[in-house]
């Protein structure tokens, strides 16, 4: 149970899964810094400088971490990995002297960043994963559902609603290939020392030896190297990773906000899952509020800022190094990874238990389709040989009368006032312009494509990988 009697981030205990927090945990952290100086240890054991023995000391100690005596330390040294290290060092009385050899703190903490960062990745995908098959049933499902399309906020003509969940699952694809293409592409310090010269290690193994040295680290932690670094790594990688995890985040702001819009009552086509015992609202118990849908939002708007801050850390990294992003980093990069999980594992909820009301699309349907049903009439009698110009003002002024009667909460009167008029008759019979104006064969190819939306993301699944 977290302590309630200071303060505790959000992400600590409300948000996010325990299996992120844990990677991103104060403990997670230490035990992989040990975990580095193991490997340190051991392959500098292979040229000599270290003994095997000190080395089996070391990983027989390495889960031991002890957080509040490396606090202890810290208080009086005021450096954290420093602290760890005498912490470290405590537990092994004689290979406490060879832990970070040669190595600067930058070493150990970037090679732990990406170490994690890799980590974080492998989640994400599990969930993009998960949420994806929640899509992809939900586009077999209403494939070829018609419903009306909006664009400006304003009825606009028919689609149906599998293709409207496909633009969010074609934008989550690319999300799913944008990650695995920059997890793939992550890379750490190495082990350069101070100002990513490498002298230190050169000095102790001789510069014939430092390639294989470096390889041989790179290996053991199966994580790639940047082959030029400077104090740290180049923090232009943490921008590229921050971005694509807001772009991510912006795929799910855009689902969120449109099931805010759908569950309104005006339009009540969509509502999010309301549990039994739920409460919407301590003063109006009728409520059932978007609360999912608006908390996506409003940790997705957290998101959205956070490349701006990692810019700023590639850009003000003066020379070899400054420490402004140091402080930073400590946040950024953690909350970046935990508020995506929770916006992954809250939308998965949503679309798996999304709510579709066919009566409400029916009726949004019958109300504003017949005016798109007017551009199939116009062009039917342009084709039969009517002034083109002529027919759409006869329709304009068709579809102004018909606008004031829904408005006033009639039946759309649109098919029946074009249908009964002479100069329409003239060219097409009144069933004629009933069968133009029937919404459900007015969708075009939104059927056909969300359903091979829906199939893209089934052999995608099903191959385990991001192939487009």
């Amino acid at each position: 149970m977290p302590d309630f009697d200071s303060y505790l981030s959000p992400y600590s205990w409300r948000y996010a899964s325990p299996e992120m927090r844990t990677i991103w945990s104060e403990t997670n952290k230490r035990l992989t810094w040990r975990r580095i100086w193991v490997i340190l240890a051991q392959a500098q054991s292979e040229f000599g400088l270290v003994r095997p023995e000190q080395v089996e000391e070391l990983r027989a100690a390495m889960n031991q971490v002890d957080i509040p005596r490396a606090l202890e330390i810290e208080a009086e040294i005021h450096h954290d990995l420093m602290a760890e290290v005498r912490t470290f060092a405590e537990q092994c009385p004689s290979a406490g002297g060879v832990i970070h050899l040669g190595a600067t703190s930058m070493d150990v903490e970037d090679n732990a960043d990406v170490l994690r960062q890799v980590e974080a990745l492998t989640v994400l995908e599990k969930r993009l994963a998960d949420l994806l098959s929640a899509f992809a049933e939900k586009i077999r499902a209403y494939a070829a559902l018609p419903i009306m399309a909006f664009t400006h906020l304003q009825p606009a003509e028919p689609s149906t609603l599998g293709y409207r969940f496909s633009f969010y699952a074609q934008d989550l694809i690319q999300d799913v290939q944008d990650l695995s293409r920059i997890k793939a592409e992550l890379r750490g310090k190495g082990f350069k020392g101070a100002v990513g010269t490498a002298a230190s290690y050169i000095e102790l193994l001789g510069e014939s030896n430092y390639k294989t040295f470096e390889e041989r680290l790179s290996k053991a932690l199966k994580l790639p190297f940047f082959n030029v670094a400077s104090q740290t790594y180049p923090r232009r990688q943490d921008y590229a990773l921050i971005s694509a995890l807001a772009g991510l985040g912006s795929v799910l702001y855009k689902f969120a906000f449109d099931l805010r819009l759908m569950q309104s009552p005006v339009i009540g086509e969509w509502n999010e899952p309301f549990a039994e015992k739920q409460v919407g609202s301590s003063a109006m118990p009728f409520k059932r509020n978007p609360i999912n849908a608006e908390k996506i939002d409003s940790l997705a708007r957290t998101l959205a800022t956070m490349p701006q801050i990692a810019w700023g850390n590639a850009a003000h990294s003066l020379l070899e190094r400054t420490l402004d992003d140091s402080a930073n980093r400590r946040s950024l990069i953690p909350e970046a990874f935990l508020i995506c999980d929770e916006l992954l594992r809250v939308a998965t909820r949503l679309v798996k238990g999304l709510k579709v009301n066919e009566s409400a699309i029916r009726r949004n349907l019958a109300r504003y389709a017949p005016f798109a049903g007017t551009e199939r009439v116009l062009m039917a009698m342009a084709a039969a040989g009517a002034d083109r110009q002529v027919i759409h003002e006869r329709l304009r002024d068709h579809a102004m009368a018909a606008w004031q009667s829904v408005q006033q909460g009639q039946p759309n009167p649109l098919q029946d006032l074009i249908a009964a008029d002479p100069v329409f008759n003239a060219h097409l019979t009144s069933q004629a312009i009933k069968e133009l104006m029937q919404v459900e064969s007015y969708t075009g190819i939104a059927a056909e494509r969300a359903n091979q939306t829906a199939e893209r993301i089934e052999t995608m699944l099903h191959s385990g990988g991001s192939r487009s």
